[in-house]
């Protein structure tokens, strides 16, 4: 039979659950001790091994020769987001790369933008980069090559009323570029740019996954995929601010991608 308090005021309770706060912080603050201890164990394991580099990174190229990694040697590494600007979580992670002096790049999507010119100027003003990812975050293969111009020459647009300056950079949402839509970026002004680390945080896997997934796959060279748009970002928000300064306690410099 069920047990009913109200059958029995003096009878024993049913144990109290702890508040459901205490329990997601009790295992978040679980998730992250055992991400410690599991980086103290691999901290030298493969870091500048070229055969443990993940995919990729070996070549330096993806299809149609987008970059993926940095040229040149060294313990450096590049952030860089994509789909923002967001008004809020774009503003926290910026306020974590300003805590530890660093910069990244944020490639950001023309609707998105528009309406957010103090936001893009927040960007720029603190020395990052502002790359162009399309106006709406379309798979460019698949469109009409005048179309696909016309979602890439609008975001520059926004960027450069904004700012004063057209972007450089351009990243084809989901990778995804064709040789049409490689050289009306290069006629905007633009390099394509890939990433050989990918977060999964647009995922929302959690912090831990996303701070493991970074801290283990990081490499000499590295540009590492994020998002600070196109959904809840608190997780990616709260995995930086634990990697950051991890990664410069092992010896990277985080650092912005050639724009040449």
């Amino acid at each position: 039979m069920a047990y009913d308090s109200s059958d029995d005021p003096s009878g024993p309770r049913p144990p109290r659950r702890p508040p459901r706060r205490l329990v997601a912080g009790v295992a978040a603050g679980l998730g992250l001790i055992a991400l410690n201890r599991h980086l103290v164990a691999s901290a030298s394991a493969g870091a500048d091994d070229p055969a443990a580099a993940p995919d990729g990174a070996g070549t330096g190229t993806g299809a149609h020769g987008v970059p993926e990694t940095l040229p040149g040697t060294g313990r450096r590494l590049a952030l860089t987001f994509d789909d923002g600007p967001h008004p809020a979580y774009t503003r926290e992670i910026l306020a974590v790369l300003r805590a530890h002096g660093v910069r990244a790049t944020f490639f950001v999507a023309g609707e998105n933008a528009e309406w957010q010119p103090a936001l893009l100027r927040a960007i720029a003003d603190e020395g990052h980069l502002i790359g162009n990812h399309t106006w709406s975050h379309p798979r460019l293969d698949r469109l009409p090559p005048a179309d696909a111009r016309d979602e890439l020459a609008r975001t520059s647009d926004a960027v450069a009323r904004a700012v004063g300056a057209a972007p450089v950079l351009a990243r084809a949402p989901y990778g995804a570029w064709s040789a049409d839509t490689l050289r009306a970026a290069r006629e905007l002004g633009m390099a394509p740019l890939g990433w050989s680390l990918d977060t999964d945080d647009w995922a929302r896997p959690g912090t831990t996954a996303i701070s493991r997934t970074l801290l283990d796959g990081a490499r000499p060279g590295a540009i590492v995929l994020a998002h600070d748009g196109g959904g809840d970002r608190t997780q990616t928000v709260a995995a930086l601010g634990y990697c950051v300064p991890r990664l410069l306690d092992s010896g990277y410099a985080l650092v912005l991608p050639p724009t040449g």
